[in-house]
């Protein structure tokens, strides 16, 4: 009998092991363009597709930066550009596919006095160096032929950038919501110029550590499906998406709803051009231009190569 019971246990234990699905321990900082990863475990995909996610909010990037080289987590949600400087520094990573791009929720706001870019020469500018708006006011100056060394840049916080500008204390700030909607409580300030007129600059993509996907090769086409299925159902159901994704991050829904206005979710079609290398303001080209910025930075000191970081096997899969 004791062994009888043995053997069931046994099988109990391996059924609730199957049932689990595979690990994946997934992070991201707090931010709207990674919420559908909770709509996917909401609605059961990674259940259908035998994967037990894991999903954290981690907003230090050092900590989620650290997490990912060490195996500590096996995929992250962040910025393209900033994954372009952890892999450059030897953290073995894949970007599986394109997540979202900011396109209106980031932006320059500025004071009445700065009509065009090139009236930023001579100003006072926030912004935080350690981020991708960093990398984002580069490309505007770049784009606008206004060279950095001509503006007084004072490093702060994105939010902390627009409180000080509608406080007065600064000219002008690199920032994002609220603080874009909220340049206006500043007589005369305004958005200068906004992630709409700068597309595929501020990209969100996820990536697994390159040893997991050796470990497991099923996960990322499965994560990619998931994915895929969350943007098709949000974009048909916003309202209750918000809602889901605003309480795993603990906002409120019209905080997640204001959010998710300004930017655009890429799903399956769209990250099939993303990919594709002939067509325009594609990842690689993306990732070059900001492998050209940190360099000249100095951030990063070596070549990367883009075709070993980034793959299109995976969104291109049937």
């Amino acid at each position: 009998m004791k062994r009888i019971l043995l053997s069931l246990c046994a099988v109990l234990l391996f059924a609730s092991n199957a049932i689990a699905g595979t690990p994946v321990k997934v992070a991201h900082a707090t931010w709207v363009g990674y919420g559908p990863l909770y709509i996917a475990k909401d609605l059961g995909y990674f259940d259908e597709e035998g994967l037990d996610v894991d999903i954290m909010i981690i907003e230090d990037e050092s900590q989620y930066a650290a997490a990912l080289a060490s195996g500590n987590i096996d995929g992250l949600g962040n910025v393209l550009d900033r994954e372009v400087i952890h892999y450059a520094k030897g953290t073995d990573e894949v970007v599986i596919f394109g997540m979202d791009e900011s396109s209106g929720g980031d932006g320059v706001v500025s004071s009445a006095e700065i009509k065009t870019v090139a009236d930023l020469k001579g100003k006072t500018v926030g912004l935080d160096k350690s981020s991708t708006s960093y990398f984002f006011f580069l490309s505007i100056l770049n784009k606008y032929g206004v060279e950095e060394s001509d503006i007084n840049i004072m490093e702060m916080g994105a939010s902390d950038a627009g409180a000080a500008f509608v406080a007065g204390r600064i000219d002008a700030a690199v920032t994002w919501e609220p603080w874009l909607t909220n340049a206006g409580q500043r007589d005369g300030g305004h958005v200068l110029i906004s992630s709409k007129e700068m597309p595929k600059t501020i990209v969100d993509v996820f990536v697994l550590n390159a040893d997991y996907v050796k470990a497991h090769p099923e996960v990322p086409a499965k994560m990619t499906k998931c994915w895929n299925k969350a943007i098709a159902w949000y974009e048909q159901n916003p309202d209750k998406g918000n809602a889901i994704m605003a309480k795993a991050m603990h906002l409120k829904t019209q905080e997640m709803a204001d959010m998710a206005a300004g930017v655009t979710f890429i799903g399956a079609e769209e990250n099939k051009v993303f990919f594709d290398k002939t067509k325009e303001n594609n990842i690689y080209e993306v990732a070059d231009r900001a492998i050209t910025f940190w360099k000249s930075k100095g951030i990063i000191t070596k070549d990367v190569d883009l075709d070993a970081l980034i793959t299109p096997e995976y969104v291109n899969a049937k």
